[in-house]
């Protein structure tokens, strides 16, 4: 059987692997995109229905390529996402091969590159580039067995409220695809009941800018690690009917009730953790903190905009939040379904090199891993907090491209030099 070549191999067709490929091309490095299934096939077809970038257009985008007909500050729903990246990838002419799974990666034994197993055959990479980034699998907590009569789903397989059965429905989980569902249940009609973790809750919008812009101006994309105690928090943000803040308390006056972080089932009851007011008042203070900062910024900079002493008044909590529910028996609540918001893990199983460590997580720096020729790319804070967004892998990708080329162009000297060598 004949045995594809190819210099650089890209795993994975979304937005880190066509930004893969554009800073490829540029730096002139022969190369392969391989994708399992369409072109940014997840935001088609595991996110829900009515979703919109959390990011406005203007922002969450590559810079080489604007959203057509869409206003800058718009939302962009998911599906012209998809397009989107199917357009650039026309654009740029990415070298990529649509409905091939990468299957298992082995090191070449005896010399330099990878041997990579596919549904379409066998290939040869110098270099590989997993661009699968780190939302992979949906983790469902064990905690509610699968025989307890209860319809329960990831927020990834939610589509919209029709898809669940009668009944009212608990969300777990309280960052942005979490409350944005749990929203979108609630003005279907639904009796909603909103698991509440720690999370940040930044304002949609502050003094006409978008939080976006604030995070740029400030800083805070570019911050290269989490702060201590922040490193799986959640962000509360949403682009939903022109983009809102989150205001959780606003939730539970329009008749959503909050709950604690969900620690435990027993017998039909859903046990919370005593945390809720206490998560709601971390959310508040990040919301203020960025509000400190934003007015801190205006006033150094001497920028003429708007004051907005509105976004300062936080209503008052309600009776969920100060008398918070710590165990709910879900039959008598009516609850028929329930959606783990819950997120992703990693999922490199067919990646068979040393390059993890014990929990599982690459080990590399800014996507260069610590074995030769292996590289990851769209990892959360992989070179900064903006990393797994659209426009910070982009930046990403041009590290990785760039420190490919020069490696190549090491082994291209060392080649010559051999030759020369045996001319003399």
């Amino acid at each position: 059987m004949s045995v594809e070549k190819v210099d650089t191999l890209v795993v994975g067709g979304g937005q880190a692997g066509l930004a893969m490929s554009e800073h490829l091309s540029k730096c002139g490095v022969p190369h392969l995109v391989l994708e399992r299934r369409r072109i940014a096939e997840r935001w088609r077809s595991e996110r829900w229905d009515s979703l919109v970038a959390n990011g406005p257009a203007w922002h969450d985008r590559f810079p080489g390529m604007e959203f057509p007909d869409t206003h800058p500050d718009a939302f962009v729903p998911k599906e012209k996402v998809a397009d989107y990246f199917a357009a650039y990838a026309e654009m740029i002419a990415a070298p990529i091969r649509c409905g091939v799974e990468v299957k298992k990666v082995r090191r070449l034994v005896g010399r330099p590159g990878f041997q990579v197993e596919t549904s379409d055959g066998v290939i040869e990479a110098s270099n590989l580039v997993a661009a699968t980034g780190a939302f992979q699998h949906p983790v469902v907590p064990a905690i509610v067995p699968e025989d307890a009569g209860l319809m329960q789903i990831h927020s990834s397989a939610y589509r919209n409220p029709d898809q669940l059965p009668e009944g009212a429905v608990l969300v777990v989980g309280s960052g942005s695809s979490g409350v944005q569902i749990a929203d979108e249940l609630l003005r279907a009609g639904r009796r909603v009941y909103l698991s509440v973790g720690p999370h940040d809750r930044p304002p949609r919008a502050y003094r006409e800018r978008d939080f976006c812009w604030w995070l740029g101006v400030l800083g805070k994309w570019d911050a290269q690690a989490p702060a201590p105690g922040t490193e799986h928090v959640t962000i509360a943000v949403s682009g939903a009917r022109g983009g809102e803040t989150i205001d959780f308390r606003r939730l539970a006056a329009q008749g959503m009730t909050l709950v604690g972080r969900t620690e435990l089932y027993r017998a039909g009851v859903m046990i919370f953790a005593p945390d809720l007011g206490k998560n709601i008042a971390r959310g508040d203070a990040n919301y203020m903190s960025v509000l400190d900062e934003a007015d801190a910024y205006v006033a150094r900079n001497g920028l003429d905009l708007p004051e907005e002493p509105g976004a300062r008044k936080i209503g008052p909590d309600p009776q969920c939040v100060t008398d918070p529910i710590l165990e709910l028996n879900l039959a008598e609540a009516g609850i028929s379904s329930i959606i783990w918001a819950t997120g992703f893990t990693v999922d490199y199983s067919w990646l068979e090199v040393d390059v993890f460590d014990e929990k599982g997580k690459p080990k590399h720096q800014r996507g260069v891993s610590t074995e030769p020729g292996i590289y990851f790319l769209g990892l959360p804070w992989q070179s900064r907090r903006g990393s797994s967004f659209i426009w910070g892998v982009w930046h990403d990708a041009k590290h990785l491209a760039d420190h490919i080329s020069t490696q190549r162009k090491y082994l291209a000297y060392h080649a010559s030099a051999k030759r020369e060598t045996k001319v003399a």
